[in-house]
């Protein structure tokens, strides 16, 4: 079967891993339990097996122990109901038959002999015609460094076999038992962890593209699941804005198309609806053609926008010469400026060489040279330099011009966008300049920042990497 559910794969795993935990517990404890039991009872049985050696070499020959009762009560804390004690001589024979044998005689093994005259003690465990073996120790009766007797002490393995088998019947019930109960937890808490996960699906499904102000909600106890729900809240705030860029952005792209076209069409309907001269429909043809110009200009930038968020704009690198191209973009716009009354100087312009396209970056200087004429009032000036900083090139258009506040700033660059005062002013573009040119500074490996203060100019500057020389090039 799939498990669908995270609580439920969570809760077999958890119940997987925790019965092979308590099964390799289990068996490590009976283990541990069978090895203290034998160890323990071979213990007493030396313990026994020796003090009777002692006090048989110690009689000078075979000795009969006074009380067997005591001395495995002494070693076992009771007496045991099967049990033997038995002695030997150095040739095998039992002697006369001990008073703590309960047992029956047990044999004497040809390797336990064969030890004993060695000096060697022996563990055996014998079976028997009863439903428990026995635990058997033959040592010898040492005395003036010579072999006299063999002492056997042997012990019925019941009380260990029923130990072992009531413990892996308590581990057989108990261990079942703490499975479930632990299962059953398991599940429990599965299900109130994951609980935040559900609402916050029921959440994510209620919100759609048409509204992203709702978000999921978070606990506060910056778990992992509450930083989620934060991710989550944070990425759908992006979307939301993302999104409302989008909105914007369609609505002011129809906006801009809008104008030229209805005013296109409405000098066309004029045009058309009574006879006119050759002269008012070249009026007409030039003015439609204005119209054109303009739409053609905005599509143009769109598209340029488009393939540069996509990052497939087109470069045709080759080396630029930069006080060159912007003394050349700067003679193309002084007629501007002058018409303007605006006073267009160059300041220092050292020489560098970037690798860029010149065609847009051409583009780039004239957007930013015709803003800075554009809203610089008459008796402004708009001055061009170039500095060289290490492997970067700057280009700064400095104006006298309005100025820009903190909050226009952040958004100059943005599409459609126009400050306040460019807004109030008649001719103005469709705002897509400056976004034109961070895009194409961007696709030089550059970027452009300005600097402003309201009432005061602005200073655009565009950083590029570039080869720097040293020797300064004066502007004509």
């Amino acid at each position: 079967m799939i498990l669908k559910s995270i609580g439920a794969r969570l809760t077999f795993w958890y119940a997987a891993i925790l019965s092979v935990t308590l099964l390799v517990l289990g068996g490590t404890a009976y283990g541990l339990l069978a090895y203290s039991l034998s160890h323990d009872l071979d213990a007493s049985l030396q313990g026994v097996a020796k003090m009777s050696a002692e006090q048989a070499g110690a009689a000078n020959g075979a000795f009969l122990p006074p009380d067997v009762d005591e001395l495995f009560r002494h070693f076992f804390g009771f007496s045991p109901l099967n049990r033997s004690f038995e002695m030997f001589d150095t040739r095998g024979r039992r002697n006369l038959p001990q008073p703590g044998s309960r047992a029956g005689k047990l044999p004497l093994s040809p390797q336990a002999f064969k030890n004993a005259l060695r000096g060697l003690s022996t563990f055996e465990t014998l079976e028997r015609s009863g439903p428990y073996p026995f635990r058997v120790l033959t040592m010898p009766v040492i005395k003036a460094g010579r072999v006299v007797n063999l002492v056997q002490v042997g012990i019925s393995l019941e009380n260990v076999i029923e130990t072992r088998r009531r413990f892996l019947l308590i581990m057989a019930g108990v261990l079942p038992l703490g499975l479930l109960l632990a299962t059953a937890g398991g599940w429990v808490l599965a299900r109130r962890a994951l609980k935040p996960v559900d609402q916050m699906t029921r959440a994510a499904r209620r919100i759609s593209g048409e509204d992203l102000t709702e978000r999921l909600q978070e606990t506060g106890t910056d778990d992992e699941l509450d930083r989620l729900a934060k991710t989550l809240n944070e990425m759908l705030g992006r979307l939301d804005d993302f999104l409302g860029q989008i909105r914007q952005f369609s609505a002011d792209a129809a906006h801009e198309l809008q104008t030229p076209l209805t005013i296109l069409k409405g000098e066309i309907e004029v045009a058309l609806r009574s006879p006119r001269t050759p002269v008012e429909y070249q009026q007409v043809l030039n003015s439609s053609l204005e119209e054109i110009e303009r739409i053609s200009s905005l599509v143009a930038g769109l598209l340029l926008l488009a393939r540069a968020d996509r990052g497939v704009l087109r470069l045709d690198l080759r080396p630029l010469d930069l006080p060159e191209l912007l003394q050349e973009v700067g003679e193309q716009l002084r007629l501007v400026a002058e018409n303007r009354e605006v006073s267009l100087n160059y300041g220092v312009l050292e020489p560098s060489v970037i690798q860029g396209d010149r065609e847009h970056f051409q583009r780039l200087l004239l957007n930013l040279i015709d803003n800075a004429i554009k809203y610089t009032p008459a008796g402004g000036s708009v001055t061009l330099s170039l500095r060289c900083l290490g492997q970067e090139a700057q280009v700064a258009i400095t104006d006298t011009g309005l100025g820009l506040t903190e909050e226009e700033q952040a958004q100059i660059f943005h599409r459609f966008y126009r400050a306040e005062a460019a807004r109030s002013q008649s001719g103005g573009g469709a705002g897509l300049g400056l976004s034109i040119a961070q895009s194409i500074a961007a696709a030089h490996g550059g970027k452009i920042e300005v600097e402003s203060l309201p009432g005061r100019g602005s200073t655009f500057t565009v950083s590029l990497p570039g080869d720097c020389q040293t020797t300064p090039n004066p502007a004509s």
